[in-house]
């Protein structure tokens, strides 16, 4: 009898050793991670991204490619809307291209070192192992990371990350915010480590005339592909690019509120046309907002930048009158611009910081196409221009992405001066300008125009 207590006691002992041995911490995982991450080669991963940040969920599907040293592709494709948004960096710069727009832009970054993202493994990683009061969990088939969420979306705080228990690789993220309401969620349905690419699978012509094929990157291991949508239509087209400064575009300096004075400042774009492969011809088109000076109290007229003429009452004119024309009044100026705004489909935000107010409406013109200019000014100064563009647009500024939710947009200015943060959606280009808003505030005013398009 003693014999056999000691046997039982002895089989107890080895299988609790045996299980202590299979149970692993989040100081081992974290260690694991860093290596993985330092040996890291190439990746290529598929899923879902669902965003609450709007009036109703909005859900993408999502692609990212990474290849050693610093090549990136990430795929964001709208599911109601069918619209495709591409995040190259390679060689030659860092891409914002919406292939269906014609629209490209291109900045000098070290994107995606200097901000973290939702869906690139990297980052993921990267909150994993710096945030020192983690919480770590363990399901069936995964470990769960709870850590503090480090990306420019201050209104971001935590996040969940589910990896794979043998591969180490993603299977969900949920990023929640201060009121533990969960914002974004991405769900990989496929993560692959070592996957072989195309060699001009990071070039940007290719994605930006064979962005709908069928054409994922080839394996050695024959893997399979999960893109279905047909071949799209080219994007570009030979010899005519526009180039435009998106710094100078639609940008406007903080507006100056006086009791008796108040100015808009110039809207400048700047345009550089291809006329052949060897030579360029460029040129700088200045699109004036109609300037509102004090009224003249003996002449009773107000002077218009735009024609040089004198309008009665402070109406403005933005086009030379014939003479003997009767000139437009404020109500007919406000009138017409209702008119455009309609025409273009242009939206005014919903969210306004606390403070401040809208000064005026404009129409103008950022190179050759129209456009609406909104001015805002109180605690923070700012303009809006939205337009329609026709051409594709660059601009080789030192900028950054900055993620907005339901699109990316472009950071490009200096960080303590004039900063625009440009984006598109929906057909419509979005310039918001400013020099002292901060990026939180940007990002909420330009949520706000999410879902009004259309209306």
């Amino acid at each position: 009898m003693r014999r056999i207590t000691w046997i039982l006691a002895i089989v107890m002992g080895i299988a609790m050793v045996a299980a202590g041995c299979g149970t692993r911490n989040a100081e081992q995982i974290v260690n694991d991670l860093d290596h993985v991450v330092s040996k890291l080669d190439s990746y290529q991963g598929t899923g879902q991204m669902i965003l609450q940040t709007g009036q109703q969920p909005q859900k993408y599907d999502v692609e990212v490619w990474y290849q050693n040293p610093h090549f990136y592709r990430i795929s964001l494709t709208n599911e109601a809307k069918d619209v495709t948004q591409i995040v190259l960096r390679n060689d030659e710069g860092v891409f914002v291209l919406t292939p269906h727009l014609n629209k490209m832009f291109r900045f000098q970054s070290d994107w995606p070192e200097n901000s973290g993202q939702v869906y690139l493994y990297q980052s993921l990683v990267q909150s994993i192992v710096t945030d020192t009061e983690r919480q770590f969990a363990t399901e069936k088939d995964a470990y769960v990371f709870d850590v503090a969420a480090n990306y420019q979306n201050g209104l971001l705080a935590r996040q969940k990350i589910w990896l794979n228990k043998k591969s180490l690789a993603p299977q969900k993220v949920e990023v929640s915010d201060e009121k533990n309401n969960i914002m974004v969620v991405v769900d990989f349905t496929q993560f692959e480590f070592g996957k072989k690419f195309e060699k001009d699978s990071f070039d940007m012509q290719r994605n930006m005339t064979s962005w709908n094929l069928q054409s994922l990157p080839t394996t050695a291991t024959g893997g399979t592909s999960t893109n279905t949508k047909s071949t799209a239509p080219d994007a570009a087209k030979a010899g005519t690019t526009t180039t435009t400064d998106a710094a100078k575009s639609g940008a406007a300096t903080s507006t100056d509120t006086k009791a008796t004075d108040t100015k808009a400042t110039d809207t400048k774009a700047t345009e550089t046309k291809a006329t052949d492969t060897k030579a360029t011809e460029t040129k700088a088109t200045d699109t004036k907002a109609t300037d509102t000076k004090p009224t003249d109290s003996k002449a009773g007229t107000t002077s218009s930048a735009a024609t040089g003429t004198k309008q009665p009452n402070g109406s403005q004119s933005t086009g030379t009158q014939p003479s003997g024309a009767t000139q437009p009044t404020a109500g007919a100026a406000a009138t017409h611009n209702e008119a455009i705004q309609q025409l273009l489909g242009i939206v005014e935000p919903e969210y306004t910081p606390q403070n401040v107010a809208k000064l005026d409406v404009k129409q103008v013109k950022v190179g050759e196409d129209q456009a609406i200019l909104f001015r805002y000014h109180g605690k923070y100064n700012y303009t809006l221009t939205e337009s329609q563009p026709k051409t594709v647009t660059v601009t080789s500024l030192p900028g950054d992405i900055l993620d907005l939710g339901y699109t990316l947009g472009v950071v490009t200015g200096e960080k303590n001066g004039l900063r625009t943060l440009t984006w598109t959606y929906d057909g419509m280009e979005f310039r918001l300008a400013t020099s002292d808003l901060p990026q939180t505030e940007m990002i909420l005013i330009a949520q706000s125009v999410q879902g009004q398009l259309g209306k």
